[in-house]
């Protein structure tokens, strides 16, 4: 009976151990938001991939996987990324971002940005499994995934976002 206890104690001690060292929701989407922020207000990266509605950054491990008009399926090994595009928005229009808003009752987060004429923002669902819907976009352009790394995930997005040039 008294090694069950130190038994049942250790792993108490432990499960708390464990949950201090994994970073929480909450950290992890104020991590995502200063990531986003600051990508959403640096100078876009030079773009060096296109097709016919636009031009667009793609950054080194991602390629094409697809494409259907307005939307772009890309690949990082595993991930899947959606780039969706509506070439008649500017980078201020709302339109895109009101019409995804609509798609859930609630978002876990939902952030925006506005700079120099540009709208931008980002929006998680959580899931199941510490896995979340993310969500980010810059006026007409949006890309989705699923992802267990907001913060790493959410970063790349915007970069590709930010680069995105309507021709």
């Amino acid at each position: 009976m008294i090694k069950f206890i130190k038994l049942f104690g250790l792993v108490i001690i432990g499960v708390f151990l464990l949950g201090a060292c994994s970073a929480s929701f909450s950290d992890d989407k104020i991590a995502a938001d200063e990531a986003v922020g600051s990508v959403f207000e640096s100078t876009p990266e030079k773009t060096n991939n296109s097709n016919k509605d636009i031009e667009y950054h793609m950054p080194f491990g991602i390629e094409v996987a697809d494409e259907s008009p307005n939307n772009i399926l890309l690949k990082n090994g595993s991930r899947t990324y959606i780039l969706f595009y509506n070439q008649h928005e500017k980078e201020d229009s709302k339109v895109v971002y009101e019409s995804t808003m609509k798609q859930q009752k609630k978002w876990d987060v939902n952030e925006t940005y506005n700079k120099g004429g540009k709208f931008g923002y980002m929006l998680v669902k959580k899931l199941k499994d510490n896995q979340y819907q993310l969500i980010v976009g810059i006026g007409g352009v949006k890309l989705t995934t699923e992802t267990d790394n907001i913060k790493k995930n959410a970063e790349a997005m915007m970069k590709i976002a930010n680069s995105v040039k309507m021709k």
